[in-house]
């Protein structure tokens, strides 16, 4: 575990509250390089939230993740979600993807690749969802 999830996980633990990653510090929402440095720690922060059973840091890291889905995203988010047990971030991810166009942009990325080889389920999932959608 990296030396800054560490120190939010026991602020977090301290304070009951969620420091901001040092990357967001100097966040600027319209360069993409920031935004997936702060998306890797929150990832990283969900993943020591889980590991250590800390279920309301788990909640937080998850809606700031559900708010930066993105194709080039997505399938990490997919894998982190079904990895840490998070509904919620699937759900998002799964909403984002009921959309034709942004289906079609991640289904031409690495990820879906990645996706496809480590989280069969997660896909097979996926599909059933959209069925369900498609079929309504």
């Amino acid at each position: 575990m990296e030396a800054s999830v560490f120190g939010s996980l026991l602020d977090f633990i301290y304070t009951d509250s969620l420091p901001l990653p040092e990357e967001e510090e100097d966040y600027d929402d319209d360069d993409d390089e920031d935004q997936v440095k702060v998306m890797v720690q929150y990832q990283r922060l969900l993943a020591a939230a889980d590991m250590y059973g800390l279920e309301r840091m788990k909640l937080v890291c998850q809606e700031k993740l559900c708010n930066h889905v993105r194709a080039d995203s997505v399938a990490r988010m997919l894998a982190l979600a079904d990895l840490h047990h998070c509904p919620g971030l699937k759900e998002a991810c799964f909403d984002f993807l009921s959309s034709s166009a942004n289906l079609e942009s991640f289904t031409g990325t690495d990820g879906f690749e990645l996706l496809t080889e480590t989280c069969p389920a997660v896909l097979k999932e996926l599909l059933a969802k959209l069925a369900t959608v498609l079929i309504f």
